[in-house]
């Protein structure tokens, strides 16, 4: 059984009871059904409909109205502001794909540097440090919060630092941190550090971050 399930099972439970639902478990559900649409639906939506729209010449909003067991409605407006009388609505958007220049082979490799890791240390003692620096970094951004950092608009080779789409070149560097976001960790152990100094410099959180 999935997370999801479980937790829309623990809702079940709590009406069944006549219990009012907890805030923090409509947010986890929100947040996992968001994940859904994010990265299964709007890929599918981009692939399939976007093509077939591109003979539309005038602008229109297309609005899905979902309810369980039923069949699908699609409804059509010519208000593209139509959100504004939707107290909830809310957009979401993956990030558009990066186009990357393939540069091609310049010389022979030099010699491969040793491999460094990062040690994280807060201002109570506590220590974040994992064999890989790019497992310190995940760990360190998924404490601070993926759409905190998000919302800071870094990016590392052209692709957005937290991102809610898997980049063609680089998607197996991006990491997990929650919520449908990715983390880049494409960079070197110095470039994560810097990125590390710069997130916490912004949140006001006191931390020492060395290369080891």
């Amino acid at each position: 059984m999935s997370r999801l399930s479980d937790l829309y099972k623990a809702m079940e439970t709590l009406r069944k009871e006549g219990l009012s639902l907890n805030e923090d478990l409509e947010k986890q559900v929100s947040d996992l059904e968001e994940n859904i649409i994010k990265k299964e639906i709007l890929p599918i939506v981009t692939e399939t409909i976007a093509p077939a729209l591109k003979q539309v010449q005038r602008e229109l909003v297309l609005v899905v109205d979902y309810v369980p067991g039923s069949p699908i409605s699609v409804h059509l407006s010519r208000k593209r502001n139509f959100t504004a009388d939707i107290a909830d609505a809310k957009e979401i958007l993956p990030d558009p794909q990066v186009e990357h220049k393939e540069i091609g082979k310049t010389g022979p490799k030099g010699e491969i540097a040793p491999a460094t890791r990062l040690k994280i240390t807060f201002a109570n003692g506590r220590v974040i440090q994992e064999p890989q620096a790019a497992e310190t970094f995940r760990k360190f951004v998924m404490e601070v919060g993926a759409e905190r950092v998000r919302a800071l608009g870094m990016k590392q080779n052209k692709v957005p630092l937290i991102s809610n789409t898997l980049d063609k070149k680089y998607k197996s560097s991006q990491k997990p941190v929650g919520n449908g976001w990715y983390l880049m960790t494409c960079s070197n152990t110095l470039t994560k550090k810097r990125d590390i100094e710069r997130i916490a410099n912004v949140f006001d959180i006191k931390i020492k971050v060395e290369i080891v």
